[in-house]
């Protein structure tokens, strides 16, 4: 008995028309979305404080515009975290669209999720629930099923737990479950989209991903038929090795651990999972809360040609007045110039300026005053990329911890009964796990100088203020080298911005895979924009271009 599960959003924005794509692009059982993500909150924290009636993803209600009648023929429930801040409302919002369009379905919703009351002086405060909220509605025949914040993952084990009849303790088919939901969560990230090795395949217009899921757990990871992207045991490890840490992945239901998935080709666009072992959840919750953390403006100046440093000191020293008042002052130079550049762009370098304050007047008029009251008076060429504004707000992602039986999960159903979903019957906590053995390291040869990026893979992304970067071998010959070779003290070399922070390094030697947590990385998180690449995205990327020395029989 196989529960095929598709995924047709991996953000709020994502491609409008998968959702009827993967309706009419072959089999599915359910079809999820996932909509939520650390900024996602704040935004919609945004949206309800103008209206209290929002807080839910509009995308989502569009989408069921074209394709509810679709899902209803087809015989598809649709699973979404789309609720936000308010399932109750868009579950509502469903309903009416259904009876307009004459569409017979059952919607139902999951809450308990928002403990704001709890957390005062915050936009938005919400526990990540699990999946058995989701199974309740599905047990009890909801064709739809709204969430407000639960983990990614379990817009999967909940279907999975319904389907399969799972109870709360069979630890290991759910840790399948979470593994497979944490592959599908990102939409064409495991089919190709963001790939380290994405020329490989095509990759302009990547389907979306969905797992055949079997009741001891295990799954197949593929996409329909005749869509684009690719579907590879590096496709899948890379979507794996994101946003996560060591080898055990916590979440609400179970704790997955990594260090036992299994990957295996399993034909054309095809990968089976199994092996993954789970064990009971940590006893706490995480909360995600977010707040306004006050107002910030932006200036950058082109610097031109010659004496690069002269004026960048000019206009700091030209700026600094203007400065005095301001909580947190951070000048970036990129140095994009290049000697005797054959084009004005290619002579240039940027220097940013960021100032952030609890006081808009400080950091918008006083600021871009002072900037645009220079034009005639500074260095030579003195021009900025846009004028800067009036300051904006920036938000602050925090995470807290609250017992599980603390918050009042509950499963809304169709018909308006109230069940109330236990917390686990058990609870481990959470311990590092001792470094696993690694392969012999590589007989000494010759090497050459080359980019980390030929061989090995990498993808990063964030965790609040963290950011994570897994990076895998392709081969096992790459893999004894890497083990050894990508230090701490390595990574720190080559990421020279990770030398006064915390770096962990966590090995996965059955993914051919480390995985670095780096702490602090971004600031408050990416709603505070702390950094040029607020998300990491691009983190990975770097790193595969820094150049060590490489055995040449892996080149």
């Amino acid at each position: 008995m196989t529960l095929r599960i598709g995924n047709a959003s991996g953000f709020y924005g994502d491609r409008f028309d998968a959702m009827r794509e993967m309706l009419t692009g072959g089999e599915l059982d359910v079809l999820t979305g996932d909509y939520l993500a650390e900024l996602t909150m704040l935004i919609l924290g945004r949206d309800r404080l103008k209206d209290p009636a929002a807080g839910y993803a509009r995308t989502f209600l569009r989408q069921m515009e074209e394709c509810l009648g679709l899902a209803h023929d087809r015989r598809v429930r649709l699973v979404t975290n789309a609720g936000g801040l308010n399932p109750a409302g868009l579950a509502d919002a469903v309903r009416a669209l259904a009876e307009r369009l004459g569409v017979p379905v059952r919607v139902a919703h999951v809450e308990g999720d928002d403990v704001g009351p709890g957390h005062p002086g915050s936009l938005t405060a919400h526990a990540y629930l699990g999946g058995f909220g989701i199974a309740a509605c599905l047990r009890e025949g909801a064709d739809v099923v709204v969430t407000g914040r639960v983990t990614d993952a379990a817009l999967v084990t909940g279907p999975a737990a319904a389907h399969f009849g799972w109870g709360p303790t069979e630890y290991d088919r759910l840790a399948g479950a979470v593994v497979a939901g944490h592959v599908l969560e990102c939409g064409t990230q495991a089919t190709g989209g963001n790939y380290a090795f994405f020329r490989d395949g095509d990759v302009r217009r990547p389907g979306f991903p969905l797992a055949e899921l079997h009741e001891d757990g295990s799954c197949v990871i593929t996409k329909h038929p005749g869509t684009g992207g690719f579907v590879d045991v590096g496709t899948v490890t890379a979507q794996l090795l994101y946003e996560t840490a060591g080898a055990r992945y916590p979440g609400p239901d179970v704790t997955a651990r990594l260090d036992t998935v299994r990957l295996t080709q399993d034909g054309p666009d095809r990968v089976r999972i199994d092996g993954v072992r789970g064990e009971p959840p940590p006893p706490t919750l995480k909360i995600g809360r977010t707040r306004l953390g006050g107002f910030r403006n932006e200036v950058v100046l082109v610097l031109t040609g010659l004496d690069v440093e002269a004026k960048a000191a000019l206009v700091r020293e030209q700026l600094q007045p203007a400065l005095a008042k301001a909580a947190d002052v951070r000048w970036e130079p990129v140095r994009t110039d290049r000697p005797d550049a054959g084009t004005e762009e290619t002579a240039s370098a940027l220097l940013r300026l960021v100032v952030r304050d609890p006081d808009q007047a400080v950091v918008g008029r006083a600021l871009s005053g002072a900037a645009v009251e220079l034009a005639l008076g500074s260095y030579p060429g003195f021009h900025m990329l846009a004028p800067p504004g009036k300051g904006a707000p920036y938000g602050v992602f925090e995470a807290a911890y609250v017992s599980q039986d603390e918050v009042d999960h509950l499963a809304v159903l169709h018909d308006g009964r109230r069940v109330p979903v236990p917390p686990p019957p058990d609870a481990l906590a959470l311990a590092d796990l001792p470094e696993p053995p690694l392969p012999e390291p590589p007989p000494a040869g010759p090497v050459r100088r080359a980019p980390l990026g030929l061989v090995a893979g990498a993808r990063s992304g964030d965790k609040g203020g963290d950011a994570n970067v897994g990076v895998w071998a392709r081969s096992d010959q790459a893999w004894r080298w890497l083990a050894h070779t990508l230090t701490v003290d390595r990574f720190r070399e080559l990421i020279p911005e990770s030398r006064g922070l915390t770096v962990t390094r966590h090995a996965l030697p059955a993914l051919r895979a480390l995985n670095f947590v780096v702490e602090g990385l971004l600031g408050d998180g990416v709603a505070s924009q702390h950094r040029f690449d607020p998300q990491a995205k691009a983190l990975g990327e770097w790193l595969r271009s820094r150049h060590l020395d490489i055995p040449e029989v892996l080149l």
